[in-house]
């Protein structure tokens, strides 16, 4: 069997497993070269090691403050191939690093000898336990990357995706003092062509009046589910409307629906759920209670289940945006793979930390660029 035939054999076999809808035609014989032509006869072998972010700035939303994020960074290697995955830990997803280290011991991927047959592997991952949401994306983040790289392609090609569409990311101001806000807001104006602002607290007004002394760029609003009042909730809408506001995120508890269908009845604004979306079968459940979701590889347990949410909500015609926590460059880089397909990018983890270990998509101009590295995207850092 000749080489390109036996690329293109294990290109349309991912393909199937993955279900692949392609936008546009894919050149399944890209310029880029393969690390090394894996013999086919390896195993998949994971490996991990824990690792603290630290965050430039105090990060405060409606309900917690930090300034360290704890990660389990992952790695899963085939005939000499690896591929990186990471599992982000911000308290409120109610795992630790001592949960995904516990969670991955019980992983077995040596049963399994081709890394091509994702839907298997990931299925039985999925099916080790409950949630374990972050841990099970450490997994499928590495994975993706390893399949990638045997390819020679980055993973939004694979989709069918054109990278030049990447649209500009929000970056995120968390709640603080009025004179804090204003300092971090001229930081960032100058580079990012959207911002988006934590409220939920007893300051959004002050929040909001500290940014527009600084800049008129459009802004998001993520609420955090601080908002306790449904008409609250809807004036502080129609205010921040006025103050050049352009989309809202979960304005209220996620335990209250039917409060957060009246608003988004009412809404001058896109209202998009983030608490009250985790996965795949909360899309159609939450169609009509809002504009859109925002999919979080942690949340839906990475790149597989994001890419099927995609689909399924534009099929309900809901909106779609793909967020992150805080994250190196190797998870924002693989949510970046699916950038070029949504409304909405809020891909700011990675900027928001000192000491990122890989080098991955980057922001030009405030616009996501995608590298055409295969797999996600990355590379080591020197750092």
């Amino acid at each position: 069997m000749t080489h390109s035939r036996r690329n293109f054999l294990k290109t349309s076999a991912l393909a199937s497993s993955a279900g692949i809808i392609a936008t546009s035609p894919i050149n399944m014989f890209a310029q880029t070269p393969r690390p090394k032509e894996p013999s086919g006869k390896g195993r998949l072998t994971l490996t991990y090691r824990p690792f603290d972010l630290q965050l430039r700035h105090v990060f405060t939303i409606a309900n917690s403050s930090r300034t360290v994020t704890p990660v389990v960074l992952a790695e899963i290697a085939y005939d000499g191939i690896t591929g990186y995955g990471e599992a982000s830990l911000p308290p409120y997803l109610g795992e630790t690093q001592a949960s995904v280290i516990e969670f991955l011991k019980k992983v077995n991927l040596a049963q399994f000898s081709d890394p091509f047959r994702l839907e298997d592997i990931l299925t039985y991952v999925d099916k080790i336990a409950e949630n374990n949401t972050a841990a099970k994306a450490a997994i499928d983040i590495a994975l993706h990357d390893l399949t990638g790289k045997i390819m020679g392609q980055a993973w939004h090609k694979i989709w069918g995706l054109d990278g030049s569409k990447a649209p500009s990311t929000t970056f995120t101001i968390g709640i603080d003092t009025a004179e804090a806000v204003r300092e971090k807001t001229r930081e960032a104006a100058p580079l990012y062509n959207m911002l988006k602002v934590k409220l939920g607290r007893d300051n959004d007004r002050e929040m909001i009046e500290a940014i527009r002394a600084v800049t008129d760029k459009p802004l998001v609003v993520d609420a955090n589910q601080g908002w306790t009042d449904k008409h609250y909730a809807l004036d502080m809408i129609h205010w921040l409307k006025e103050k050049g506001v352009v989309l809202v995120e979960q304005p209220m508890s996620k335990h209250r629906l039917d409060d957060a269908a009246w608003i988004t009845e009412r809404s001058p604004l896109p209202v998009f759920a983030d608490e009250s979306f985790q996965r795949l079968t909360d899309v159609l459940k939450l169609k009509g209670a809002f504009t859109g979701v925002n999919i979080k590889l942690m949340k839906c347990t990475g790149m597989r289940e994001a890419w099927k949410i995609l689909n399924v909500a534009r099929a309900a015609g809901m909106g779609v945006m793909i967020g992150c926590m805080t994250e190196t460059s190797c998870a924002i880089s693989a949510a970046a793979q699916l950038s070029p397909a949504v409304d909405w990018a809020d891909l700011d983890g990675n900027l928001l930390i000192s000491n990122d270990i890989y080098k991955g998509v980057t922001v030009t101009d405030g616009k996501l660029t995608l590298s055409d590295l295969p797999g996600i995207g990355i590379e080591k850092s020197n750092k």
